[in-house]
């Protein structure tokens, strides 16, 4: 492992505290414990990846109370979804003693079935995903962050092929076994294999659920269980177009684009559709982040039942398609006009890997690079 610079994150965690209790969520390696370490030196942590912890906090839940003194006005709990009974002592002493909670975990699934609810409005859930372009600055490649994906220990590893097939294997075990989601990880591994391939697309589930070799209806779980450890994200479909009917289903993208390269065990090569799915998933990753740090807006993408379709619809305001070319023509940009003439968005943009922007009548084409930048400048709103 070569050694990585300390990157400043875009998430600040002391302002999000200063009011309020947080979940911090997360999939494993996306920095949350290292973050933690830069922003609250000196606070008390439980980490319940520690045995001794788990062990007697599960046993006692208030020792938690009984440990903690009126000098602690943060706490934080991390891997809280191993022991979600917990929560019952975090309300009280919110309640009691005011004390705000920073709760990491890398799983919703246990979380929301052992009552994460129970905090009800007491505590904001915030996201930490993998690095983006803005925080690696000068670090940045985009054929590297293509290949390499955007975990902070595999972007800067001397071997990234191998942490990120570590990854995947330790997701399976760490992840699926641990939390005794499924019984057969043979087949959820045959499953998420297939699912990689599946990734920047609609999923159809029949096919999936064959060439996996599991019942459909175990395909809907699994998916709900990526989902759950926030391993795969939902693009919903964008319905507010009128002229032109839209469908209703559902996009689906990996967390990680070096994730997905280990599971589909392939290098993108420029100029065929794989590198352009993943280039799409990168330019997802920096609009779901952006999203989930800065704007709260809805994201969605636009697919009408006759064929057109465009990529991301961020808001209601900007439209967005993704062409991994150096030359985009005028039928690259026949979804965005067909969109255009809706009337419904303030722009319609074409990001590609052009070297200069320019505008062809409602559409604005612009280089890859130059839109990140400007979305996390916040021009786009």
């Amino acid at each position: 492992m070569s050694s990585a610079p300390t990157i400043a994150r875009l998430l600040y965690l002391p302002s999000l505290l200063e009011k309020k209790s947080h979940f911090l969520l997360g999939p494993r390696q996306t920095g949350k414990s290292f973050l933690i370490a830069q922003s609250f030196q000196g606070a008390r942590v439980y980490d319940l990846l520690d045995t001794s912890v788990y062990l007697a906090l599960s046993q006692r839940p208030q020792r938690l109370a009984e440990e903690l003194t009126s000098k602690d006005k943060l706490v934080v709990i991390d891997e809280i979804q191993r022991l979600p009974g917990l929560l019952n002592e975090v309300h009280r002493l919110i309640e009691q003693r005011g004390i705000r909670f920073l709760l990491t975990g890398s799983s919703a699934r246990k979380l929301r079935q052992g009552g994460i609810n129970l905090l009800g409005g007491r505590a904001r859930t915030k996201y930490l995903h993998p690095l983006t372009q803005r925080e690696l600055g000068e670090h940045f490649d985009l054929n590297t962050f293509i290949t390499r994906g955007g975990l902070p220990s595999v972007y800067f590893s001397d071997d990234p092929r191998a942490d990120l097939d570590a990854y995947t294997g330790s997701y399976l075990q760490q992840e699926i076994v641990a939390e005794g989601a499924t019984r057969n990880v043979s087949a959820f591994s045959r499953f998420l294999k297939v699912a990689a391939y599946c990734n920047a697309t609609i999923v159809n589930f029949t096919n999936v659920a064959a060439d996996a070799q599991v019942p459909r209806t175990t395909v809907y779980e699994y998916f709900e269980i990526l989902q759950d450890t926030l391993i795969v994200h939902e693009l919903p479909a964008w319905r507010e177009t009128r002229q032109r009917k839209p469908l209703a289903s559902s996009k689906y993208y990996f967390f990680d684009i070096g994730v997905v390269a280990a599971l589909q065990e392939r290098q993108y090569r420029r100029g065929t559709p794989e590198y352009g799915h993943a280039v799409e998933t990168y330019l997802f990753h920096e609009l779901k982040s952006y999203v989930d740090y800065l704007s709260g807006e809805p994201l969605a993408f636009w697919k009408s039942k006759s064929g057109f379709e465009v990529d991301f619809i961020l808001g209601d305001h900007t439209a967005i398609e993704l062409k991994a070319s150096e030359h985009v023509g005028p039928h690259d940009l026949k979804s965005l006009k067909a969109l255009a003439e809706e009337r419904k968005l303030k722009r319609y943009l074409c990001v590609c890997l052009e070297a200069r922007r320019r505008q062809v009548g409602e559409v604005t084409i612009l280089p890859l690079q130059e839109f990140v930048k400007k979305l996390w400048d916040e021009s786009y709103s």
